[in-house]
């Protein structure tokens, strides 16, 4: 019996002596992925810690004043993270960086305006220091970039002095990002796009106890397709807006890119190329001195005879078609030659290379009054935007110095400024009936469901992303009533489709919208 019992205790021993020895040596198990928005985590952390929660990193509160228009303004700004979290398991799924401004000494009542750029795949930074923030990068006066090293200003048309400003950047650019690569797909898209920053918007909402203000809105290039789609999107989960201001609007896409079959573009893209043109010298001396008229006659004609000959397409008679050929010569400086190659239908991207070939310069595309060389004189397109390159270095270098040193927010995350969370092609753009990107139908129920509701929409002239012309055409094609086109102000700039970077349209669109949120509080 003992020695049963005895084989029994040497079984036993012999085998939990190897069951610890293989403990010993089995390979450590993969630590999960940290939040980029978390510290990592000390390497001898137990594995059943690190599957908890962690706690939020509170926010970075510094505080601050600024001078406008003779007065100090005293503002508290707030920088940080904000948690998304899956409605079903309340796993946190991503993490939206944000700066909000609030002055000092006000209450809960005041105007509150939610802030975002484009791209798809762009950070705020562009209209936070570019037009809204107390703090904006210095351009030179007529917007072109200035010499390294850059400066930051404090920003005299501010929109602080009339609402608080909340910064937002979507998930993928800026600092926000998915908590897992895998899921950042989520977010990638139209409509994940709007969901997020309107769940956004809830949050913040909740947070700072900030229901009771009038609620405003203002969205540039994508960002106008965004801030349609959440009008409509958050009026059905309780939220509406006093105001919404689209600056450089792209609201159907059926205006803006061209395609068999589609020839609206090219109708529409005319009065910005001849504005183009005629910033730099190209057309006849009658037009030389007044740029309104060449505007004037070149949209009524792009709209009329312009647009009934491209839809007669092959069945033009030959006396027809050169009128248009003398026409489109005479209002976009190109050859007539080159038109008639073109089939009468001058793309975008071929237009910034051949209106200056004479010259070996290429023109912007965000800008068309900025010019640029190019690696290539024989190319049909440029080889890049020289307005977007005079702008980039200057916004780069002074947003990751300001956010570090003066809002005193620390990370070593790369600020996706424009691009880099995500490639372009991984956007899902929602395609709708019609084969369009369009949020004017959201923009219209946004209207219908919350009567007072008003719009801004802000154009630059010689803007070649998102033509005024389009953006006209849009706005006539929602069925509005006649009430709600009054509701509608319209501000035209003498820049581009960052018209703020010019010292004088940064004024004018402060005016402009300074009068649209007085007259939308009403």
């Amino acid at each position: 019996m003992l020695l049963r019992r005895a084989s029994s205790f040497l079984i036993v021993v012999m085998f939990l002596s190897l069951y610890a020895f293989g403990q010993r040596n089995r390979p450590p198990a993969p630590a999960p992925a940290a939040s980029p928005a978390e510290a990592p985590k000390p390497s001898g952390t137990p594995a059943a810690e690190t599957k908890k929660e962690q706690p939020e990193t509170p926010p970075v509160v510094t505080h601050h004043e600024i001078h406008v228009g003779g007065k100090t303004l005293h503002y508290t700004a707030t920088t940080g993270m904000m948690p998304l979290k899956n409605n079903d398991t309340g796993e946190v799924e991503a993490h939206i960086f944000f700066i909000a401004y609030t002055l000092d000494g006000q209450n809960e009542h005041r105007p509150l305006t939610f802030s975002f750029n484009g791209g798809p795949g762009s950070a705020s930074v562009w209209l936070h220091m570019g037009a809204i923030g107390p703090k904006r990068v210095r351009m030179q006066p007529n917007g072109m970039m200035p010499p390294p090293p850059y400066q930051l200003v404090d920003n005299e048309q501010t929109w602080l002095d009339q609402t608080d400003l909340v910064f937002i950047d979507p998930v993928g650019t800026g600092y926000s990002r998915a908590v897992k690569r895998d899921q950042t797909k989520k977010f990638l898209g139209l409509r994940g796009d709007i969901e997020s920053v309107g769940e956004f918007i809830r949050l913040y909402l909740g947070r700072y106890e900030r229901w009771s203000s009038p609620l405003f809105m203002v969205g540039e290039s994508y960002g106008t397709t965004r801030a349609a789609g959440l009008s409509g999107y958050l009026v059905e989960h309780g939220i509406a807006f006093n105001g919404i201001m689209l600056i450089s609007s792209i609201l159907n896409f059926q205006t803006t890119d061209g395609s068999p079959g589609n020839d609206l573009p090219f109708i529409l893209f005319l009065p910005t190329y001849a504005s183009a043109a005629w910033y730099h010298k190209k057309l006849g001396p009658e037009y030389e001195q007044n740029f309104d008229k060449l505007r004037s006659e070149v949209e009524q004609w792009a709209a009329g005879p312009y647009a009934d000959a491209l839809a007669k397409g092959d069945r033009l008679t030959p006396q027809e078609r050169q009128d248009v050929i003398d026409h489109l010569a005479r209002y976009t400086g190109l050859s007539k030659t080159y038109i008639d190659e073109s089939n009468l239908r001058i793309e975008e991207s071929h237009f910034t290379k051949e209106l200056l070939r004479d010259k070996r310069l290429t023109i912007g595309r965000l800008d068309s009054r900025f010019t640029g060389t190019s690696s290539s004189d024989v190319d049909d397109t440029a080889s890049f935007d020289p307005s977007m390159s005079a702008i980039r270095p200057p916004y780069t270098a002074m947003f990751n110095q300001y956010v570090r040193s003066e809002l005193g927010y620390k990370s070593d995350l790369e600020y996706y400024i424009l691009g880099g969370g995500f490639r372009f092609d991984e956007w899902d753009w929602g395609i709708q009936r019609g084969g369009f990107p369009d949020t004017a139908r959201s923009l219209k129920d946004a209207f219908d469901k919350n009567p007072f509701m008003k719009l801004f929409v802000g154009s630059g002239y010689f803007d070649l992303a998102t033509p005024y012309f389009a953006t006209q055409y849009t706005l006539n094609h929602m069925n509005l009533d006649q009430a709600q086109h009054a509701k509608v102000s319209l501000g035209y700039y003498g820049a581009g489709h960052m018209m703020y970077i010019q010292d004088s349209s940064l004024s004018e669109l402060k005016k402009d919208v300074g009068t649209f949120m007085q007259n939308a509080l009403k």
